[in-house]
């Protein structure tokens, strides 16, 4: 299966926690406490001391349904199959047998519980994997929710049911030893309280019943006014304290001497508090919520009331808006649904931040914990603009909200939201006026921003002062505003409407000044993506196709066609060779801009919303719909030879899952296998009337007229040491290194002898070779021979060719039959120069004498004129080509 050509795989951040309860588990060794949450998939282990992040399961083949630990395992369950590990990512053992889907786990010894949605209880041996006991229940009668090992009851286990009463089982006789009638109410958890024969009930309408299992008594009532409980922990450091988690993610404390509420934790989590355990003999207490984020609390207050300690957590809902920050690949800014601002870095976790959330009243909001729906929280991020160049000194980041024509600052260095909100005057009244688009001057001074009622306005960053607006009524846009632009020198501000107009604005122009220049397109305009360092500029049209448009010559340059959906995103590669683009048809495109083919495509499981190419051209950072994690792809281009031939239309799109949170750079498993293209070899002549260059280094012949010269100046001052002798009865070749030359060898199978005149015998190797060609016209072997030696070399054997009296003619006759060779076959054009300037400088007397001689001279010069011609023709078409292009 072939799949993407230039991304793979990497890994995914953001992600922390789940509905899934977080399961604490102490370890002697390191004598700390584990904490193992679940984020789809896989599951995540964190130290508690530090709160950094230990390891990465494998990936699971489906998403896990429960979770639990012992001293010396995880356990995990996906679909109907269970599965043990080691230290976090050692799978151990597999327990299949389960027809439906298992929701509760239970070590218990040396032995498994488990249960099903169809209430089947299966009792399992850990290590031998062989399973005990299989119970089965009636859902009907009693649908198993929840289940606990009641302390100094051997062999015992308490089920909770949704019919609301419980049943004590002896899993050794397997018999049922009693049955608690209940409260006619789904039971919703149950934890062992400290005091023996005693444990917790919590019910779905939000009683808690302390309840004695050996008399069947319920000692005393509590109720929770925030509904359900689902979660239920007890503090084991002689304090009194039982904790309770609520579906809106408030926790309370409630003493049970007292038997009253002690203090409460309102919004301690934007979702339900499904994860609720206090630390054992510490006055620590760890949450775990499907808001994407784990919490370690700490009880040392006069009041015994509770402060956040430490914390890990990612966006509460899906980012919308994901871009690298600064000038390499460490850090990714990104904006959520939650209306939060974070950073995530590829480096290591611990460097994640938060710039905390949105809010109508900053210091009101962190005074007191709000919810997402909190009147005083903003509406989600959905575009921003960032800058480097002040960030030390004022807000370096703004950014628009849904509906909302306020911009906010943030200060990246500070991590926070700045105070100052921009809005012009004519929207105070206007609460239809939203900002639909922004841009942060590179200068770091001033943002312009553009409204859904066709305005353009600029701000002073730093003050909040509305500094200008562009255009009049009648020159506005007519209707939003989709794109602003600022090129890097402040002269220009580019803007895009849905009125199918780009209008070029001058950075300082007066209100009553008009647009410089106005483009017109064929259809709306979506977005504008800019390419800092070059003049390109990306448009997205209503018709989910895009144009590429040279802000130099103001002229359409490409127009990508190919995606079924409205586009969503796009990114320039950092030497603008490449466009991404994405699109609500769940695909993923990279567009080459020189040829304007497609190469490469890939379809993933949900929407791509957001993505961003790294400065480094390392990684593609990813945001989808309904996920709340963000995604790295890795470019295989950077560490990897690519073939990038045009994409087919007709070709199949490959289905690629998300990277999970385990790396998975050389990883080599069914859907990342590729498919091997043939290497291309490019022929000797790719057409009769083009001429060929070597591919030879230019010291290898520009020098060779003048080989004297250069010799004379790189003259040693010193004398040269001796090279290391061959022995004088084997041949060498002259070079910087020792090489000895066999070309001289004869074939002992060979029938045919060579019979060369005794007054032959003092030629060099290559006059013999030379000399060879007389008969067999074999000159590939002299050219090749040629190009084996060094430019001194090639001078001194052209020079010697008339060293012998009785050779010269035949050897400078067939030395000329080389040339001719090369030029009659347009090969090697930089090379018959060069070798037939260095040939008339030394025999060009010789050759005047000699009538024979003469003719083949003439018959050299028709062929050079011939080759020239054609590459003088070659160079000023390209020539004239360069220069058409510069003047558009």
């Amino acid at each position: 299966m072939v799949l993407s050509k230039i991304f793979v795989r990497n890994r995914a951040l953001g992600y922390v926690s789940n509905h899934i309860p977080v399961v604490t588990r102490y370890i002697q060794r390191r004598k700390e406490n584990l904490l193992v949450t679940c984020v789809g998939k896989e599951f995540h282990t964190y130290g508690c001391a530090h709160f950094t992040l230990l390891s990465v399961s494998g990936t699971h083949p489906d998403e896990i349904t429960c979770l639990s630990a012992d001293t010396y395992h995880i356990y995990t369950a996906a679909k109907n199959i269970i599965y043990a590990w080691r230290r976090g990512t050692e799978l151990k053992h597999v327990y299949k047998g389960h027809e439906y889907s298992i929701h509760i786990i239970l070590p218990f010894g040396p032995h498994l519980i488990s249960v099903d949605e169809n209430s089947n209880v299966k009792v399992w041996d850990i290590k031998t994997e062989e399973l005990i006991l299989e119970l089965n229940f009636s859902n009907e009668i009693f649908q198993i929710t929840t289940l606990i090992h009641p302390i100094t009851y051997m062999n015992k286990v308490l089920f909770g049911s949704q019919q609301g009463y419980l049943q004590l089982w002896n899993l050794k006789t397997t018999k049922m030893i009693y049955t608690f009638k209940g409260w006619n109410n789904t039971i919703t958890a149950l934890e062992q309280a400290p005091a023996i024969d005693v444990v917790a009930v919590g019910l779905s309408d939000g009683r808690i019943m302390l309840h004695n299992l050996k008399y069947d008594e319920t000692i005393f009532e509590l109720i929770q006014d925030w509904g359900a409980v689902i979660s239920i922990t007890f503090r084991t450091d002689d304090h009194p304290i039982m904790a309770t988690g609520s579906l809106n993610g408030h926790i309370v404390f409630w003493n049970l001497e007292q038997r009253k509420v002690e203090s409460q934790l309102n919004k301690a989590h934007f979702d339900s508090v499904t994860g609720l355990k206090y630390l054992p003999n510490e006055p620590l207490m760890v949450s775990s919520s499907p808001d994407n984020s784990l919490k370690l609390w700490i009880f040392d207050l006069a009041d015994g009331a509770g402060r956040l300690l430490k914390i890990r957590e990612g966006h509460s809902l899906p980012p919308t808006i994901v871009r690298f920050y600064g000038n390499n690949s460490d850090n990714i800014l990104t904006a959520g649904g939650d209306s939060s601002l974070r950073i995530f870095s590829t480096i290591t976790e611990t460097f994640n931040k938060s710039l905390g959330r949105a809010s109508f009243n900053r210091k009101a909001t962190k005074k007191k914990g709000r919810s997402i729906e909190d009147p005083l929280i903003m509406p989600p991020i959905i575009n921003l603009s960032f800058e480097k160049t002040r960030e030390k000194e004022w807000s370096n980041i703004v950014a628009s909200h849904a509906g909302l024509g306020t911009v906010t600052t943030w200060s990246y260095d500070l991590l926070k939201m700045d105070n100052h909100k921009l809005l012009p005057e004519r929207f105070k009244n206007n609460r239809n006026a939203v900002a639909t688009c922004l841009c942060l001057t590179k200068c770091g001074n001033f943002v312009v921003i553009g409204y859904n009622t066709g305005h353009v306005d600029r701000f002073n960053v730093q003050s909040g002062i509305h500094r200008a607006s562009y255009g009049n009524e009648s020159e506005a846009h007519k209707g939003s505003v989709k794109g602003v632009i600022v090129d890097a020198l402040n002269q220009t501000v580019i803007t895009a409407g849905r009125d199918c107009f780009i209008k070029f604005w001058n950075f300082k122009s007066k209100n009553d000044t008009g647009p410089r220049t106005i483009i017109t397109l064929p259809e709306s305009i979506e977005w504008l993506r800019y390419h800092n360092e070059s003049t390109f500029m990306a448009v997205a049209l209503e018709d989910f196709s895009v144009i590429l448009i040279d802000l130099d010559t103001k002229k359409v340059m490409r127009h990508f066609h190919g995606h079924k959906g409205q586009l969503t995103d796009a990114s320039f590669s950092p030497d603008a060779r490449w466009l991404i683009t994405s699109s609500m048809d769940c695909t993923i495109r990279t567009w080459d801009i020189l040829s304007s083919h497609l190469i490469d495509v890939f379809q993933v499981p949900d929407a791509c919303i957001s993505l961003h190419f790294s400065p480094t051209g390392e990684f593609l950072v990813t945001s989808h719909m309904c996920n709340l994690g963000i995604y790295l792809w890795s470019n295989r281009t950077i560490y990897s030879h690519v073939s990038l031939k045009a994409i087919r239309e007709e070709d199949v799109i490959p289905i690629i899952n998300f990277p999970s949170s385990i790396v998975e750079v050389n990883r080599q498993d069914d859907d990342d296998v590729i498919e091997d293209e043939s290497e291309y070899i490019s022929p000797e002549q790719l057409n009769e009337n083009l001429i060929t260059i070597s591919a030879l280094a230019q010291s290898r012949w520009l020098n060779l007229l003048n080989i004297d010269i250069v010799k004379k100046r790189n003259k040693p001052k010193e004398p040269p040491k001796a090279p290391e002798k061959a022995p004088f009865f084997l041949p060498t070749i002259p070079s910087l290194d020792i090489k000895f030359d066999f070309s001289d060898l004869k074939d002992p199978m060979d029938a045919e002898k060579l019979r060369s005149h005794k007054d032959f015998q003092n030629l060099t190797i290559f006059a013999k070779l030379l000399y060879s060609t007389a008969s067999n016209e074999n000159f590939l072997d002299v050219i090749n021979k040629l190009k084996s030696m060094s430019p001194s070399s090639v001078d001194f054997e052209i020079q010697s060719l008339s060293s012998e009296e009785n050779s010269t003619k035949l050897l400078l006759l067939q030395f000329m039959k080389v040339l001719c060779y090369m030029m009659e076959r347009k090969i090697d054009f930089e090379l018959t120069q060069a070798y037939l300037a260095v040939f008339l400088k030394w025999h060009g007397q010789t050759i005047s004498e000699i009538e024979e001689l003469r003719d083949n001279l003439e018959k050299i010069e028709d062929l050079q004129s011939k080759n020239w011609f054609i590459l003088r023709e070659k160079l000023f078409y390209n020539l004239s080509v360069v220069q058409t292009i510069k003047k558009m």
